[in-house]
């Protein structure tokens, strides 16, 4: 009777992602490119470890008081303190006045996980419990929604006609949902079309969210890893505060420090008082309790000494531009390629003006197949490509790829 227990299960498709990567790392095609996975590459395709995590990891290293004792249930001070200052701005009104709640959490999922588990437990509805998504929106998204019992619902954002923001779609969205509805938008370098709004359209943004009363969740996965500039990539963030827009915020160090398998991130929380922060902090604290009980330390240990110490920062900085000057000099060089030597049929400005990690190339899915299946060129059946996987090496195959698939040459 044991071996039956389970047999209802069903099985489970496996992930997109890890199985494009995992089809890439076992074919042995000697011109494969993967433009799939979500992670930063140097010009030879090998992960990058940031010169300033090495520094501070050594500074760890040789710390004789270091210990491996449980963080805070609410994560490391030094760290949560400072990652508020990053996102929020030193001068936040926000934090000057005690009304922002930082918790520690398992990377950027983690906190969008503890977001919607909070929400979902304490956030007073407007009829359903939904949340609205962009479409498309990071693959995730959905099911951390879903797993808390908050049913995702998609607002228009991408618009394939014009490979750009579907922005009246989107300000429409905005006023015709109910007054208190929450609404995440992605804060830069939106995951997975790198397509962002203008600061003039933010403010459009602002001032609709704030006319229904609807609650902000941001999620923001790529500070200064979009533009190489921290302020720049989290205009939108400290602007939705100064509005007074009630908000959660979630923040990840895996792509702006390197740290993906560290796993460090932050839920940051900004309360109407100082009073109604001290509660959301203790209700925070016992749903992290029941879920982790303590968030791991040497990440975070990492990122709060870059953060706190002004010649690591300084050197961040510059870690931060070399990675992001690399995507864009690869967004240039692709677009020169197709527009100037191969002359491809279409448009392809979208090419340089998208920004961050991921492009939406504007291919379809047979097109996007026929990439992977016949140039070894592995992307996202939606045309998604990853910029950091190209390089010098690999950017021409890829470009006449594209070319010969646009023109049915594939």
């Amino acid at each position: 009777m044991s071996a039956e227990i389970w047999q209802n299960v069903p099985l489970a498709p496996p992930d997109s992602i890890f199985k494009l990567t995992a089809a890439y790392k076992a074919d042995t095609f000697p011109q494969k490119v993967n433009l799939g996975v979500g992670a930063y590459r140097d010009n030879d395709n090998k992960p990058w470890v940031l010169p300033v995590v090495k520094k501070a990891t050594q500074i760890l290293v040789n710390d004789p008081n270091l210990d491996h004792e449980y963080l805070p249930i609410t994560g490391l001070p030094e760290f949560t303190g400072a990652a508020a200052k990053l996102i929020l701005g030193s001068d936040s009104p926000a934090l000057r006045d005690g009304r922002v709640v930082s918790v520690q959490t398992i990377s950027g999922t983690g906190a969008n996980h503890l977001g919607a588990l909070f929400l979902s437990k304490f956030y007073t509805w407007n009829g359903s419990k939904q949340v609205y998504l962009s479409n498309p929106t990071w693959a995730n998204h959905q099911a951390i929604f879903r797993n808390v019992g908050i049913e995702p619902v998609d607002y228009p954002y991408y618009d394939p006609k014009t490979i750009g923001l579907d922005f009246d779609g989107l300000m429409n969205s905005i006023s015709d949902a109910p007054s208190g509805s929450v609404f995440l938008l992605h804060a830069c370098a939106h995951n997975p079309t790198g397509v962002d709004p203008t600061q003039e359209q933010w403010q459009q943004i602002a001032k609709a969210i704030v006319a229904k009363n609807h609650y902000m969740f941001f999620d923001c996965a790529y500070q200064g890893f979009a533009s190489g500039d921290l302020d720049r990539d989290n205009w939108a963030v400290r602007h939705f505060v100064e509005r007074g827009v009630p908000m959660l915020v979630c923040q990840s160090f895996a792509k702006n420090a390197g740290l993906y398998g560290e796993r460090v991130g932050a839920l940051h929380l900004v309360s109407p008082t100082k009073e109604a922060a001290d509660r959301v902090r203790s209700q925070l604290s016992v749903l992290q309790r029941s879920e982790i009980s303590n968030p791991p330390s040497y990440g975070a240990r990492v990122v709060a000494l870059i953060l706190n110490n002004p010649t690591l920062f300084a050197e961040w900085n510059q870690d931060i531009k070399t990675m992001a000057e690399r995507i864009i000099t690869m967004r240039k060089e692709l677009h020169h390629l197709l527009t100037e030597e191969l002359h491809t049929p279409g448009n392809w400005d979208h090419i340089i003006n998208q920004i961050g990690m991921f492009s939406f190339t504007g291919i379809n899915t047979d097109q996007s197949k026929s990439m992977t299946e016949k140039a070894h060129i592995y992307l996202t059946t939606n045309g998604r490509i990853s910029m950091a996987g190209l390089n010098t090496h690999n950017i021409r195959y890829v470009a006449e790829s594209l070319d010969k698939v646009v023109r049915g040459e594939l």
